[in-house]
């Protein structure tokens, strides 16, 4: 019989990178997937200006796709590959697409990391859109709704690998958990989890995206604000959830 790995023990636990969750078993688990710069920023911050709904696809040929079955008045499509704004798209990062009227629309949204991330979390019992603008109230909603079950915080990561805003956003969940909710116990957090709150605490968090390799290939395209307001801590007082295919507010 294989053994589950040690983490499974444990009731948070912190994966740094989307291609992780291929090793998962994700069933009985809340989901908390992260993306924030920009997917997970941006789909708060939308739900945040008046979105009605947000669909997350896996590529631009499903958004297109998806978008011939919505009402062409009320659609909204968005994304970028490899940091690079589809063509025919709207711009994907939170400031700037809120500049359009998202009033009441349905956004599709296709990005690199953190669309297909909550793609690939379709397993779990229930998917969370988390960053570190609404960590707070996903924190306090996932603590009184799901108290019994084992929280994973997803990191969609970058080309395959960690990344540092991620990382740091994970920590801020993290840090939440222990000082806002009472969880204690040797078991309750995994080794990934106190590394990512380690990593959140070593400096404020704006020092942290600004430092990291998305966030500088930003600052170099002129978006730098849109890099500190991802680095934003609970500014954002919503609950975007995955109902099956489609991301609502609680």
């Amino acid at each position: 019989m294989v053994q589950e790995p040690d983490h499974f023990k444990h009731k948070v636990h912190v994966l740094f990178k989307r291609e992780d969750l291929d090793h998962e078993r994700l069933e009985g688990k809340v989901v908390i997937v992260l993306d924030v710069l920009f997917a997970t920023t941006t789909i708060i911050h939308a739900l945040h200006s008046g979105a009605k709904e947000v669909i997350p696809v896996l590529d631009e040929e499903s958004a297109r796709d998806i978008a011939t079955t919505q009402d062409p008045t009320t659609a909204v499509l968005a994304g970028e590959l490899y940091g690079d704004t589809i063509p025919g798209f709207f711009h994907p990062a939170p400031i700037r697409l809120a500049q359009e009227n998202l009033s009441d629309k349905t956004l599709v949204y296709s990005t690199t990391n953190g669309t297909v991330a909550l793609r690939q979390a379709l397993g779990a019992d229930h998917i969370l859109v988390g960053a570190m603008v609404n960590a707070a109230s996903v924190v306090d909603y996932v603590v009184s709704t799901y108290p019994d079950k084992t929280i994973l915080i997803v990191c969609s990561g970058s080309m395959g690998s960690p990344n540092l805003e991620d990382t740091c956003g994970a920590g801020y969940f993290i840090d939440l958990l222990k000082t806002r909710t009472g969880y204690s116990g040797k078991d309750t957090f995994s080794d990934a989890a106190e590394t990512a709150q380690l990593v959140f605490k070593s400096e404020p968090s704006a020092e942290s995206l600004l430092r990291s390799r998305v966030g500088r290939m930003m600052v170099g395209r002129g978006m730098e604000e849109e890099v500190r307001f991802a680095a934003n801590l609970s500014t954002h007082q919503i609950v975007p959830q995955l109902f099956g295919e489609v991301i609502k507010l609680v």
